[in-house]
């Protein structure tokens, strides 16, 4: 199985750090962000990797370059010349993947202990378009389920903004962790080109297609997207004295 890393964000909220390395290089307790995401899909039996760069592209390479990529298959998605968002990302690195094959896409700011295996073998039992982990927590932005897990729309709570996607009764409202498994299917059916969202062409596509939600409340979960978040996780870790991979 392949999988994919988002790690051409800019790291604004990690400022000063990524003033001087990129998001994807800022470490946890000594160990880099990206290292940490390769190291544990790599502890699940992927050995295919893309990872999408654009700030600091050059230093991404040089990293991956001095780990010998860690052994396995790593190619690069380059971003440099513009930030194509989550959606726009995915299909940038389409010529990656086979048709019809799962892959599983993992931000790379976020740490946590979900079983990424289970996930995987949910995907392939339901056969979905999309399989994305979620969780019950606080967020500004929530997805919105039926009784049987299947997406059927999103809210802003900031903005009030509810888009619907389904006539289904909405049971569940539930956070996205930032890890999701996708088949290949996908890119046959994507709608926009250049920068897009993920989330809203699930939208767009989960009234014809199941996209499922898979929720895993009793894990750890940390998106470490900003100081404050880096050291509470750091904290975390050092006081369960937790192996992060």
């Amino acid at each position: 199985m392949k999988a994919m890393i988002f790690a051409a964000g800019l790291g604004t909220r990690l400022r000063p750090l990524t003033d001087q390395i990129p998001k994807a290089l800022v470490p946890v307790n000594g160990m880099p962000l990206l290292e940490i995401q390769i190291r544990k899909l790599k502890s699940i039996g992927i050995n295919e990797i893309i990872v999408n760069v654009h700030h600091m592209a050059g230093e991404i390479k040089k990293f991956l370059k001095s780990k010998d990529h860690f052994g396995i298959r790593i190619e690069v998605s380059d971003e440099s010349d513009q930030l194509l968002d989550t959606g726009g990302g995915i299909a940038n690195a389409s010529w990656f993947f086979k048709a019809d094959e799962n892959f599983l896409v993992h931000n790379v700011d976020i740490l946590t202990n979900i079983n990424l295996g289970s996930l995987v073998q949910k995907h392939k039992d339901t056969g979905a378009l999309a399989t994305l982990a979620v969780r019950l927590r606080k967020s500004s932005r929530y997805l919105l389920f039926d009784s049987k897990n299947r997406l059927t729309g999103w809210k802003n709570e900031k903005t009030g903004e509810l888009i619907r996607c389904g006539t289904a009764t909405i049971e569940k409202t539930l956070a996205f962790s930032g890890i999701h498994v996708i088949n290949a299917r996908i890119f046959n059916l994507m709608q926009n080109a250049g920068k897009f969202s993920i989330i809203k062409t699930y939208l767009s596509l989960a009234p014809a297609n199941l996209i499922y939600g898979l929720e895993d409340s009793g894990s750890y979960w940390f998106d470490v997207g900003t100081l404050q978040k880096l050291a509470e996780a750091e904290a975390f870790i050092r006081q369960k004295n937790i192996e992060i991979v």
